[in-house]
């Protein structure tokens, strides 16, 4: 059942496509819904940050955000079909895209 449900966090898969010898999907689904709920992933979660950072393997400092996750703006599909595409020197942008930052050392260890 636990084992499910890791694969379903881990791979984003639908549940109804979840494999066979994890157990009927309906059941790993529920059997999450109410861990969830009962705030079960919080304290399991405490549990294992407590114990890294005391033996101190946990490093407070980073902070990384898994982008896999973040979903865009229905319109940020692309432009209007049939628009004119122009290089970026035509519209006068100076450099590389904005959003992009340098290297943390910190972040690249």
């Amino acid at each position: 059942m636990v084992e499910g449900i890791l694969c379903r966090l881990r791979t984003g898969v639908p549940w109804r496509d979840l494999p066979e010898h994890d157990g009927p999907w309906h059941s790993v689904d529920s059997r999450f819904r109410r861990w969830q709920q009962a705030g079960v992933w919080d304290r399991a979660l405490a549990a294992l940050q407590a114990d890294a950072d005391g033996r101190g393997e946990l490093d407070w400092s980073l902070h990384f955000l898994d982008a896999t996750n973040v979903r865009a703006h229905p319109h940020a599909a692309g432009a209007k079909k049939g628009a004119a595409i122009k290089p970026l020197a035509a519209r006068g942008v100076a450099g590389g895209p904005s959003s992009t930052c340098a290297p943390n050392a910190a972040a690249s260890r």
